[in-house]
């Protein structure tokens, strides 16, 4: 059975969370972790619901603050246990979940258990399926059977921003493409009709697409629509009867889902299209109060998110969110994964010193 000590340092702690694996789907072993470590403290109220557990103070503060990070990965390949380097001189963790985002995770393990009588509530958060369709997500389990647990005046998630503050999210959106023909033998294919070659203006469409950049309460967040998978073919001699192009999304948080799913049927007229999956962005939220209070502390120049984070789940419930993190995002998911010791170090002392009021 594996163990937590959320006595030692946060860099100790994240090489300690990333070598027990949760691939999205297995978390049990580290949530029962997190929940073991976490119920023995006595200043936290803790609630667990599946793999996720959220822990809170309640200490009548005239404000609360959300602070949330997931504890899945995306598969593993062959980058666990994780290792220590230097990397163009910096000394960094690598390994699976250094990035994405074990290591923002271990910061906001390490500050509940040491910040006793911050100057606001706090609510923890550490969630299971976020990698995962938002169906599976953990906050979207959570939001159903305890939405009071969301209430607060500010949020952070600790999704990878390099140690700077990133506002909001881009939206996210999965459709399928089809294009539909008729079977027959290869040997006589003017018989049939062939669906993957009628798939060609679909990716001419998508080859000539030009994705805006688009200014969002100060903040420019830029958009994509691409191909992700292609599916197609029966056998080697067989005439294939349909092609799936499967496109990605990724637009600014100033359009709604529902523009969103209208914009690509436009882009894709004439052809079948089935949207399989989507999640609103969140607007930047930089105006709250606590936010500018935040950014004051943390000394960040805030940034645009141009992938989707849960921000946007706090955003929908009138929660003004922002990213705040250690890692490289550009190195979430990838095989060579690793984030710096330094940012670990940062996120924490800028974090602790907000929320202590030092």
């Amino acid at each position: 059975m594996a163990s937590l000590d959320l006595t030692v340092s946060s860099v100790e702690l994240t090489r300690n969370i990333c070598d027990i694996p949760s691939v999205s789907g297995d978390e049990r072993v580290l949530a029962d972790a997190i929940h073991d470590a976490i119920s023995a403290l006595p200043h936290l109220e803790v609630y667990r619901d599946g793999d996720t557990i959220v822990a809170r103070t309640n200490l009548g503060r005239a404000q609360r603050v959300v602070i949330a990070g997931h504890i899945d990965t995306v598969p593993i390949n062959e980058n666990l246990p994780t290792r220590d380097l230097v990397v163009d001189g910096v000394p960094v963790i690598w390994g699976r979940g250094t990035v994405d985002m074990k290591g923002g995770t271990a910061v906001q393990l390490k500050l509940a258990a040491e910040l006793v009588a911050p100057r606001v509530d706090i609510t923890w958060m550490w969630y299971d399926h976020e990698e995962v369709d938002a169906d599976l997500n953990g906050l979207t389990r959570l939001a159903r059977t305890r939405p009071d647990l969301f209430q607060g005046d500010f949020a952070i998630l600790g999704e990878p921003s390099n140690g700077a503050v990133e506002g909001g999210c881009n939206g996210n959106l999965r459709a399928i493409v089809r294009t539909h023909g008729v079977r027959a033998h290869s040997a006589r294919a003017w018989v049939g009709e062939n669906a993957i070659h009628k798939a060609a203006p679909v990716l001419t469409r998508l080859a000539e697409y030009e994705p805006r950049e688009v200014p969002v309460e100060g903040l420019v967040y830029r958009e994509g629509l691409n191909a992700v998978r292609i599916r197609g073919g029966v056998a080697g001699n067989v005439i294939p009867d349909l092609c799936e192009v499967e496109v990605n999304y990724r637009f600014a948080p100033s359009r709604s889902l529902e523009e969103a799913e209208q914009h690509v049927r436009d882009v894709f007229a004439g052809f079948d299209v089935e949207v399989v999956d989507g999640a609103a962005g969140a607007r930047p939220g930089l105006d709250a109060p606590l936010a500018q209070e935040f950014l004051a502390a943390v000394q960040a120049e805030p940034r645009p998110k141009y992938g989707w984070t849960d921000v946007a789940r706090f955003s929908a419930l009138g929660v003004p969110a922002v990213n705040y993190g250690p890692g490289d995002p550009s190195l979430a998911h990838h095989d060579e994964e690793r984030v710096p010791i330094a940012q670990i170090e940062a996120v924490e002392q800028g974090l602790r010193a907000w929320l202590a009021g030092s």
